[in-house]
């Protein structure tokens, strides 16, 4: 890839998304570093992907807010690269249970998850017509794509319909040469799971077929395959990278 052309990461001042991004510096890609409100740690993101050999930069966007998009990408048009890749990480969650749920928390998480996946992937579209370079979309699901996660109801919501958008975007934008793809983890241990349970690894990675927790990296490989031109036909889908986890029903005789 052309060290000069774009890949925009949302939520990727830590966590999985600066996995992403520095994953798609190693591939050849200029990193574009959304954050909300956290220069420091988009800092932190920009110097692993110098220590990668890339380069980048950052900028502060609410990825709910189509005004302060519009400004990120009138800064991606002023930067004369042009974006490549686009890939929807930014998310939020509330665990509550559905009696329990505020209306407040509900709007924030569908606002970020869902709205900020759509507004950005409808932006980078216009771009990528503008361009007429083509390119491609990833957006980051979850095993909530197609299990119900009790306790996690907007979360669940989001991501389920994030899976549908993913679809949808992926058949206007064909035409467009733009191919738009979900990549669904499963149960990954990075430093938000540990601080919700420290055993996180081991009771999740005792449930998946293949016997462990992910890792940010294995989703990182995903993104990194799916915006390739080792990618070039596929569209439209989605790649759980959860060791299997979502694919195994529960099963009442263990020994068998």
């Amino acid at each position: 890839m052309d060290r000069e052309r774009l890949a925009l990461i949302t939520g990727a001042s830590s966590g999985i998304g600066r996995q992403i991004a520095v994953e798609l510096a190693k591939c050849g890609l200029k990193i574009v570093v959304d954050h909300y409100r956290d220069p420091e740690g988009a800092e932190q993101t920009l110097q692993l992907v110098r220590q990668a050999g890339g380069d980048g930069w950052s900028f502060d966007a609410d990825v709910g807010s189509a005004a302060e998009l519009d400004k990120l990408f009138d800064a991606i048009r002023q930067s004369g690269s042009p974006l490549e890749v686009l890939v929807n990480n930014a998310a939020v969650q509330t665990f509550a249970p559905l009696l329990e749920l505020t209306e407040a928390d509900f709007d924030r998480t569908i606002r970020t998850n869902l709205k900020g996946t759509m507004l950005c992937s409808q932006r980078a579209g216009r771009l990528f017509s503008e361009q007429g370079t083509g390119g491609a979309i990833v957006n980051i699901g979850s095993g909530a794509n197609q299990v119900p996660f009790p306790g996690l109801v907007d979360y669940v919501c989001s991501k389920g319909g994030i899976e549908m958008l993913t679809k949808v975007s992926a058949v206007e934008l064909g035409p467009l040469k733009v191919r738009v793809n979900c990549v669904a983890p499963g149960a990954i241990e990075n430093a938000r799971t540990r601080a919700e349970s420290p055993d996180y690894a081991q009771t999740w990675g005792a449930l998946a077929p293949l016997r462990r927790a992910g890792t940010e990296q294995d989703v990182a490989n995903a993104v990194a395959f799916l915006v390739s031109e080792k990618a070039s036909f596929i569209t439209g889908q989605t790649l759980f990278v959860d060791g299997g986890l979502w694919t195994k029903n529960e099963w009442p005789y263990p020994d068998e």
